[in-house]
């Protein structure tokens, strides 16, 4: 298979090319075929944690998303954040896949159980995926202490994750559903999994998945186009 090309956009300004390339390479890891080019909204230091700063960041996304695709050639696009923001505003403009990670983990958690808790760092599962769970959404937690990605990096925030999650276990959720990304940033699933005994779905793995699929079916169907036209012809 030939390499795809998937942009990246974290909501987050981050100066640390390491710390900015780890979705990226998070998912390279998983999907060989899948080439990631990471781009970060600017002036967005603690990223998107309430409803302002997800409104100011809105335009910056849309920016760097169609830079993404008139600079860089990307195939899709991920929006690396739970809340989804601006997904359907550049899948209603652009001409490639465009996945939030909230809604591809709430997706891929249903898949697994209709029993979904979610863990993330506001005080409420964001809105695309709240919607997307419905009545399957089981219990919600948030770290004590977390109000932003950046908390979440330290050890306090850490700890403090793994015993939200295990709250959750409380609630009867058969599987977690990590709605902020910065769980995937700081490796924090196979804890997650250990301290409750559940599974649990990483978003920037399912937003990563739900992207192969889309890019590889949308390959697989103009490659069967294209053996039918050239069976005619």
């Amino acid at each position: 298979m030939n390499t795809l090309t998937v942009g990246l956009l974290r909501v987050v300004s981050f100066d640390d090319p390491e710390i900015a390339a780890a979705h990226g390479r998070i998912i390279e890891q998983r999907y060989p075929a899948l080439l990631v080019v990471t781009r970060c909204i600017p002036d967005q230091p603690k990223g998107i944690y309430d409803d302002e700063s997800e409104r100011i960041a809105i335009p910056k996304i849309i920016d760097q998303a169609r830079r993404l695709v008139t600079e860089d050639g990307v195939q899709a696009v991920i929006v690396s954040c739970a809340a989804d923001p601006a997904v359907e505003e550049l899948r209603g403009e652009l001409d490639v896949p465009v996945i939030g990670a909230g809604t591809a983990a709430a997706a891929v958690a249903l898949s697994i159980s209709t029993r979904v808790g979610t863990l993330g760092i506001t005080e409420a599962t964001p809105a695309p995926m709240r919607s997307m769970l419905g009545s399957f959404l089981t219990g919600e937690e948030m770290p004590e202490g977390v109000r932003n990605t950046l908390d979440l990096m330290t050890d306090t925030g850490r700890a403090s994750a793994i015993e939200a999650a295990r709250r959750l276990t409380a609630s009867g959720a058969r599987v977690v559903a990590l709605a902020c990304t910065g769980y995937a940033t700081i490796g924090l699933k196979p804890e997650l999994q250990a301290a409750t005994g559940l599974p649990v779905v990483d978003a920037v793995e399912a937003a990563a998945l739900c992207t192969w699929f889309a890019l590889v079916s949308a390959s697989s169907t103009a490659g069967a186009a294209a053996g039918v036209i050239h069976a005619r012809s």
